[in-house]
């Protein structure tokens, strides 16, 4: 069948590869499937439901969730059917940005999870006039509930109006505006039309690897209402792979080993985070263990996926992986073809040793106005390579501009910012292409990243820095939560830190240091200073003599999605973080940017 919308992703499921598990929630300790034929039938009746509200052709529709959880997609798919546009949100941004993002594309109805997002949205109700009513899916007191729109839907006598409605949306209709999480201003909204979304599912569809399994499984825990995980399901969908929702980031690992996935999408934190465990439990296994582990560990230190590495390295590696890499798998669920890593750099020792360890991750790259994929790397040879994101999917062009910033053109592309025509031509070449805000590099016709254009900067000797490539290197630390390299103007680059206790504590205790529970004691610290000072050393040897850390400081509080300092998908909202620790920053150059 052809597919030129959505939610034809669902009927093609239906025809071709339909599951008892086609999603499936964990809810009251238990996963709850839902079929494809149930999927199919709930759509339908929110979609005959929101007819019957009075909902029409066009109008704005938000979805925000603490969890990803089957509702979402159900109303994801009803929305479409009807011609509405879904405006996802994420559920912390704050009520000022609600009222904003609500108020700039005239949001009708809101659907919530629960209490939290319901008393939110219900404290700026007031100052959104196109507001009707906010919906929860969790059952909250005084709150209606998105169970009486799908009761309201089982009458099928209006069927033939959805059916009508259904022939009327276009492939180049909008169907989404995600607004994306600025660090300064207010947010712009991404304006996706059907098109942009299909096209970048059949595009990516040929970089899909075989699974062994005959029913393969994903797990997913990125938000939905992030296009990388979103226009990841509908490709689930249309391989008819069943998908399993986490419950949260702190679950992965348990959720791992119930639900034993072949695929799961990731961000560079959580492979770094999933890595930090396994090095802290090797680490500590003590004596012939521990020696073990890390001869197995410098065995595939510089693997090279589908190269020759000898018979006796071969035989090497099969003995590290009957001791070691097993068990690494085994904690990841066991059956895991690939994962798939996009939203930031990944650091090339961590994938060597996971592609070593047979845990393969095939890095990616795109952004929202993409729809978002631009590459991807395959698992085969000539369309792979460790710190490249693949060769372009199908129908995508790339061009470099002269100081090599990437430029996109394709089907994928945005139709806009919405409200903001200025801000779209300003993003727009002449002759049609998106400028990327990324630099990056041709190899053999695969893509390399080398930095965030806006995020390179100069020290006051006229040397770039490439901030997120020493930060990448640098967080292989075990006692190195977060970083994040300053120095635009001045001398030389410097770091703000952020310690992972946990590891810090275990190490003093190792070392019989008694550290105090206060963490602004902790890092004051003089043995932890120089712990922290010896493994900047330690990462400043692969770096050029400009690039190297020459002082750091650490922080006394966790950097969060909740705390304002990270974006959902793990990313450092540089510009927050500047401003939060701008005492830091003026002990390290006795001076702030700007003053």
């Amino acid at each position: 069948m052809d597919i030129s919308r959505l939610f034809d992703f669902l009927e093609y499921q239906l025809k071709n590869s339909p599951r008892e598990d086609s999603i499936v929630m964990k809810k009251n300790g238990e996963w709850q499937p839902t079929s494809t034929i149930e999927f199919a039938s709930k759509a339908n009746m929110i979609s005959r439901g929101l007819l019957k509200l009075g909902i029409k052709h066009g109008d704005k529709i938000a979805i925000a969730s603490t969890t990803n959880r089957t509702e979402w997609n159900v109303i994801d798919i009803g929305l479409q059917q009807i011609g509405c546009i879904s405006v996802p949100v994420y559920p912390t941004i704050a009520p000022k940005d609600f009222q904003y993002i609500f108020n700039d594309s005239e949001i009708k109805l809101a659907f919530v999870s629960d209490s939290d997002l319901f008393e939110k949205i219900s404290s700026i109700k007031e100052n959104v006039p196109s507001l009707v009513s906010v919906y929860t899916f969790d059952k909250v007191e005084g709150a209606p509930n998105w169970l009486e729109i799908l009761d309201m839907g089982t009458d099928e006598a209006n069927q033939h109006e959805v059916d009508a409605v259904k022939k009327q949306v276009k492939a180049d209709d909008l169907v989404t505006i995600i607004y994306t999480s600025g660090t300064t201003g207010n947010p712009k909204g991404v304006m996706l039309s059907h098109r942009n979304i299909v096209s970048n599912v059949l595009s990516s569809n040929p970089r899909v690897p075989k699974f062994p399994s005959e029913q393969p499984k994903a797990l997913s825990f990125l938000p939905l209402c992030h296009i990388f995980e979103r226009m990841l399901i509908y490709l689930y969908m249309y391989n008819g792979i069943g998908i399993y929702y986490a419950e949260s980031m702190e679950t992965i690992g348990d959720n791992l080993k119930e639900v034993h996935p072949d695929v799961m999408t990731v961000v560079p934190r959580l492979v770094e985070k999933v890595y930090a465990k396994i090095y802290d439990k090797g680490a500590s296994a003590g004596g012939i263990k521990t020696k073990i582990f890390m001869w197995a560990l410098d065995l595939v230190r510089d693997y090279e996926p589908y190269g020759n590495h000898g018979f006796v390295w071969t035989i090497k590696h099969k003995i590290a992986d009957a001791i070691v890499f097993k068990k690494w798998r085994e904690g990841v669920g066991g059956n895991l073809t690939c994962m798939v890593s996009g939203s930031a750099a990944l650091s090339p020792k961590l994938n060597r040793m996971f592609w070593g360890a047979g845990i393969p991750i095939l890095e990616g790259y795109g952004l929202t106005e993409t729809s978002p994929v631009i590459s991807v790397n395959g698992m085969n040879k000539e369309g792979f390579g460790i710190g490249q994101v693949g060769k372009p999917i199908d129908g995508v062009e790339i061009k470099l501009a002269e100081d090599g910033e990437i430029l996109v053109k394709g089907p994928n592309v945005m139709l806009g910012y919405y409200n903001k025509p200025e801000m779209t031509a300003e993003v727009m070449t002449a002759d049609g292409y998106f400028k990327t805000g990324d630099i990056g590099e041709m190899i053999n016709g695969n893509l390399k990243i080398t930095d965030r254009k806006k995020e390179m900067f100069k020290t006051s000797g006229g040397k770039y820095i490439a901030p997120q490539m020493i930060e990448n290197d640098v967080k292989q630390s075990r006692f190195i939560e977060q970083i994040m390299v300053v120095g635009e103007g001045e001398k030389m680059p410097a770091a703000l830190i952020q310690p992972n206790f946990e590891n810090l504590k275990a190490w003093a205790q190792s070392e019989g240091i008694n550290l105090s529970d206060s963490k602004s004691e902790i890092i004051q610290n003089e043995k932890v200073l120089k712990l922290f000072q010896d493994e900047i050393e330690k990462h400043n040897k692969s770096l050029g003599h400009w690039e190297q850390i020459k002082k750091f400081e650490l922080t006394p509080e966790e950097w969060t999605i909740d705390g304002g300092q990270l974006t959902p998908t793990l990313k450092l909202k540089r510009k927050v973080i500047l401003e939060r620790y701008k005492d830091l920053y003026k002990k390290i150059y006795d001076r702030f940017p700007g003053e």
